[in-house]
């Protein structure tokens, strides 16, 4: 299924573990992150910086920090989510390192960044990143797990620039704009 365009949505109450997989071969560090909150209004963050755990709390994990050095090639992050019931949200990102680093825009408009989540029953949701926004932090998709009869993927597509990555904070200020 693709959800190509920005606001683009689909009800996907049914699932409870998903694979979350960016893939790129532009020569970039792109960091594929994920900003959750859970139903107790908890926020966290799971990144290259702190990988997460499948079998504890938040019950999400990446697999590594692909592209390091601007590297060009296959590269692939891949973000596991085993259980959702707790989440009230999960926010989809990525950064683009270097850039974020010194506060410069980002490479994705010359990028070819793909999203994919595929779910527990093995269909695949792809993500088209849609905006003109210039950033070096991409909001790409919404899980949005806030209504009882079940949840909605939302193609987010925004941008926002940080220089330097110190806190959750600023991460949750460019899902808030």
């Amino acid at each position: 299924m693709e959800l190509k365009q920005k606001g683009t949505e689909v009800n996907v109450s049914g699932f409870k573990q998903m694979m979350v997989s960016m893939k790129w071969t532009t020569a970039a560090d792109f960091d594929l992150g994920a900003v959750y909150e859970t139903r107790e209004d908890k926020k966290g963050i799971v990144y290259f910086g702190d990988m997460g755990n499948l079998n504890a709390f938040p019950y999400m994990q990446l697999s590594g920090d692909e592209g390091v050095g601007d590297t060009g090639g296959d590269n692939e992050e891949t973000m596991r989510v085993t259980k959702l019931d707790d989440m009230k949200y999960v926010w989809i990102m990525c950064w683009d390192y270097g850039k974020v680093q010194d506060g410069s825009p980002a490479r994705f408009k010359e990028s070819d960044i793909s999203l994919s989540l595929m779910d527990d029953k093995g269909i695949t949701y792809n993500v088209t990143l849609d905006t003109g926004d210039m950033g070096n932090v991409a909001l790409l998709a919404t899980i949005d797990n806030s209504n009882p009869i079940g949840a909605k993927l939302i193609n987010t597509s925004k941008a926002g620039t940080l220089k330097g990555l110190k806190n959750l904070q600023q991460l949750t200020d460019i899902i808030d704009a």
